[in-house]
């Protein structure tokens, strides 16, 4: 093998987004069981199982106590600081008929029709 291919690639430097956490190897450990109920959510039976008892629910996929409270209180930029991935909480905010436009939203500390004008800017410019 010639020295070129052997050698390993740069390490790449962080790009830190304030106020976005970076969904990385340490989140996705940190929010697995997190993500998995949501990815449950897919299943109509699933998301009535969930409403007929949150906590129990959180609890048979073994979240954390921070995770469940964030679950109950409905803050997902929470769920996103614990490990949370936004295309798996996509399937809880749809639960509370948000959609992924009201998560950017709320990362961005824009308001709905904020955030949908900046997307449609950067798509024209």
């Amino acid at each position: 093998m010639s020295q070129a291919l052997a050698r390993e690639p740069a390490p790449r430097a962080k790009r830190e987004i304030f106020g976005t956490p970076i969904f990385g190897p340490e989140s996705a450990q940190k929010g697995y069981a997190l993500n998995k109920m949501c990815f449950s959510f897919n299943s109509a039976a699933a998301r009535a199982e969930f409403i007929r008892d949150e906590a129990a629910y959180c609890a048979r996929y073994g979240l954390t106590a921070a995770q469940t409270e964030a679950i109950l209180k409905r803050d997902l930029l929470k769920l996103l600081d614990q490990g949370g991935n936004a295309y798996y909480l996509a399937k809880f905010a749809g639960i509370l008929g948000l959609n992924m436009q009201d998560i950017g939203a709320l990362q961005t500390g824009m308001s709905v029709e904020q955030f949908k004008a900046k997307l449609l800017a950067a798509r024209d410019s």
